[in-house]
């Protein structure tokens, strides 16, 4: 099949994974022709991430997701549940896992019991903060139903092999023939075709240790310990489901990424860093991983950019990574469709990576601080009983789970409101609504809580790019106003003392001039997401 005879997109995306996902359905949900392409076949069932921290789900509960992710998250406890009633046979308590978010870091699991929740940064994310056991797998499949539904073409079994940009497109090439596209995104993993291509600087660090991950039958099983496990050696861990294993040995990285991830392979690693003599009888499903942490030195060139893996590459270790790139997707997509549709204002689509590229550096910062914390040698056990000491407290575990599931995030935003730059809090309406059902359609929001007519005029050239909501907040009597911009950022805010000041100027900023049109229509979306 030749694509040069299927019709212009405005959009082509490399890579069907979560992230490519994500973004092809806020494209289209904008009103873009978005074409995914895909080398693999089928949604890849290699055991990847297990959760989503906060902003992922707040993302997904404003374009009406949350009641899908949380019977998700009831499959994966319920299969949390049958490993722990494995562990209890076998003469061990192990409590099936709550709900909250909690984690580890540096494989030091953090305790649900010393989380002070009432800490004012985890601020409002309304139901949403009730979601986080989603694993990738079932997430991929949700999304891809998504987009079927937005009406995204998805083509798989394509490889991308060539590109050729210049100012008005790009011409891309695949081993099914050419589509010439107005961008392109590489969403397509840490390898990534679309960066070497398109020749992005990937500055970085060299790997140290071989991770390996796997859903496996073993024998002796009931000699390891559940959860995180460190030794002599290294770090496992075993669950929290039945059959799934980990291992991280300072041995260097893989002699052959590519290789079969083989049952000897994780049994010979098993026994290595446990001291236990497994026996793995079957292999699932299989990767290996490696703290290789590299990150593009810009998000952008020309048309072509980067999303996810393919901007940046680090350790699992804190689960950072599926989370990092949604919020690349979810960042990013707005922009690109502005930018398709003519009405955005100078520099927007440059926002992107000075939004995003601060929080990837972070992730890597914070990814390499818990591998000095995981070495085997003495100077990092040392240091290892200093940072375990730490997080036996109520301070110590609540910034680092602050941290981990996202609430800290915050872009730097014109403005001195505490809530400019942060994501926008599920306020609670008085007619029983609240602030994600009105945020659907992918479009920004002004919300006038003091039935103010001239802040709402402010907002009245902009049809198509923002709606207006006036409404009551009953918990909130001193927020008199706010501008939400459709990745749910606070983009402007004001208390009641503080006036309109501010809210033209940043209507400007994101949205353009008053009055320009929208060059198509402003969404395309199915009955049931409307």
């Amino acid at each position: 099949m030749n694509l040069m005879e299927s019709p212009e997109h405005d959009v082509v995306v490399a890579g069907a994974g979560p992230v490519g996902l994500t973004l092809a359905c806020e494209l289209a949900l904008a009103g873009t022709r978005v074409l995914v392409l895909e080398r693999r076949t089928e949604v890849d069932r290699t055991i990847k991430a297990g959760a989503i921290n906060t902003p992922s789900a707040e993302a997904f509960y404003r374009r009406g997701l949350l009641p899908a992710l949380a019977e998700i998250q009831k499959e994966a406890l319920g299969r949390f549940s049958s490993f722990a009633a494995g562990v209890r046979a076998a003469g061990e308590p192990a409590p099936v896992p709550a709900p909250r978010f909690a984690g580890h870091f540096a494989a030091i699991p953090l305790q649900a019991a010393l989380l002070d929740a009432s800490d004012p940064e985890f601020g409002d994310p309304g139901p949403a903060a009730a979601v986080g056991l989603v694993p990738q797998e079932p997430l991929e499949r949700l999304l891809a139903e998504r987009a079927a539904a937005l009406g995204v073409e998805v083509r798989r079994g394509v490889t991308v092999t060539g590109l050729d940009a210049d100012d008005t497109g790009v011409t891309v090439h695949t081993d099914a023939g050419e589509v010439r596209t107005g961008w392109l995104v590489g969403c397509d993993g840490g390898r990534s075709t679309v960066r070497k291509l398109a020749g992005f600087a990937f500055p970085g660090t060299d790997p140290e240790i071989t991770g390996r991950q796997a859903l496996v039958e073993m024998t002796g099983a009931e000699a390891l310990g559940s959860g995180w496990q460190t030794t002599a050696t290294g770090h496992y861990v075993h669950g929290p489901m039945p059959g799934r294993v980990l291992t991280v040995e300072f041995d260097g990285p893989p002699v052959d990424r590519d290789a079969p991830v083989t049952a000897r392979e994780i049994e010979d690693s098993l026994r290595r860093v446990t001291g236990v003599d497994v026996t793995v009888t079957a292999v699932h499903t299989a990767t290996r991983f490696t703290d290789n942490a590299r990150q593009a030195s810009t998000y952008r060139d020309g048309r072509v950019l980067l999303a996810g893996d393919a901007a940046h590459v680090h350790s699992p270790f804190g689960g950072q990574g599926l989370n990092l790139g949604i919020g690349d997707a979810v960042n990013l997509g707005w922009k690109l469709a502005a930018t398709v549709h003519g009405w955005a204002p100078d520099g927007l689509l440059d926002t992107y990576t000075a939004e995003r590229h601060p929080i990837g550096s972070w992730v890597l910062e914070w990814t390499r601080a818990q591998l000095a914390v995981m070495r085997p040698d003495p100077h990092a056990r040392a240091l290892r009983t200093v940072v375990r000491e730490l997080l036996g407290t109520v301070e110590g575990t609540t910034h680092v789970v602050k941290r981990i599931s996202g609430v800290l995030q915050r872009y730097d935003l014109p403005g001195g409101h505490p809530l400019t730059g942060r994501s926008a809090p599920d306020l609670a309406f008085a007619d029983g609504s609240r602030l994600a059902d009105h945020l659907r359609h992918g479009r920004a929001l002004l919300v006038d809580l003091h039935d103010d007519p001239e802040l709402r005029a402010s907002a009245g050239g902009y049809g198509g790019r923002v709606d207006v909501l006036t409404a009551a907040c009953p918990d909130r009597p001193g927020l008199a106003a706010l501008l939400v911009r459709p990745d749910g950022c606070t983009a402007w805010a004001a208390d009641t003392a503080d006036g309109r000041t501010g809210v033209e100027a940043a209507l400007r900023r994101w949205f353009g001039e008053p009055g320009r049109p929208v060059r198509r229509g402003e969404v395309r979306v199915s009955a049931e997401n409307s």
